[in-house]
């Protein structure tokens, strides 16, 4: 594996493979990896022959009062990780590398499917992320890139920003790696105090409920989320949201949609987690 810290060695590198006819995958991260990161790294390997993974903690997507100081950088771990996954580049570029003109500077803006949830709760966290990917996209230029599922909002606003850009990129989705008890896997989850982590679990089980219900036939969206907030903060959660949304568009569920998500995010002490559910409803009978 070879690690590339500049935009220009990168090009360099990919521009004979690129020639030669190879197909090349993307992995965005920040870092910080665990299985689920590299879940995504296996995944770009069976659909490209050559895998590139960024780490870079992007700064224009963490608000004033967000943990940017303290997220854990482990680059060493990080490379053995995925020297043993079969990653050929880590571009680990720095700040400067990325923003050369400074943190002011032209930004990309997805609009609809970054209304609420985590982008009304962290204001200006999305034009972050898509401007970073979009820096990515061009530097790398894949032909496909891989994301994890349990950022529901930002793989969705990925996959409508690469649309509405028309960059010929594929976007691939992969299911949200867990622990054994349910918890899904972040970096985050090493915040957690050993008391917070064992109740942690309920955040899922919560979404579970809320899946068999509709599944069942229960259509009373407001009572099911009013019932999945008690249900968490009698946990000690602090809740931030927790949502039904039509699962293609991100907007607020209605009673004709059949494919929802069912979106959550609360505070564990200082630490926020977040996750979600998918829920695909059968056509009513006649």
């Amino acid at each position: 594996m070879e690690t590339v810290t500049d935009n220009a060695a990168l090009r360099a590198l990919l521009a004979p493979l690129r020639a030669a006819g190879k197909s090349i995958a993307l992995v965005p991260t920040m870092g910080n990896l665990h299985a689920g990161h590299i879940s995504l790294v296996e995944k770009a390997g069976q659909s490209a022959d050559i895998v590139v993974t960024s780490l870079f903690v992007n700064p224009t997507q963490f608000g004033a009062n967000e943990d940017l100081d303290t997220y854990p950088r482990t680059l060493q771990a990080d490379k053995e990780k995925l020297k043993k996954a079969g990653n050929q580049f880590l571009f680990a570029p720095t700040i400067e590398e990325m923003y050369p003109n400074g943190l002011t500077q032209s930004i990309v803006h997805v609009p609809g499917c970054t209304d609420g949830l985590c982008g009304g709760k962290r204001p200006g966290h999305f034009d972050g992320v898509s401007t970073i990917v979009t820096k990515l996209f061009h530097i790398v230029q894949p032909d496909t890139a891989v994301f994890g599922e349990k950022d529901y909002q930002q793989l969705c606003t990925i996959k409508k920003m690469v649309t509405d850009l028309c960059f010929p990129i594929k976007i691939i989705g992969v299911e949200t790696s867990r622990e054994a008890d349910s918890l899904a896997m972040s970096s985050r989850n090493g915040y957690l105090s050993d008391k917070e982590r064992a109740k942690a679990p309920t955040l899922y089980a919560t979404l579970l409920q809320i899946k068999t219900a509709l599944l069942a036939g229960n259509r009373n969206h407001e009572s099911l989320i009013r019932e999945g907030i008690q249900q968490i903060e009698k946990q000690g959660f602090v809740s931030d949201y927790l949502e039904i949304r039509n699962a293609s568009t991100l907007q607020p569920a209605e009673q004709k949609n059949k494919e929802l998500v069912v979106l959550v995010a609360a505070f564990l002490g200082n630490t926020r987690l977040i996750d979600n559910i998918s829920v695909i409803l059968k056509p009513e009978k006649l």
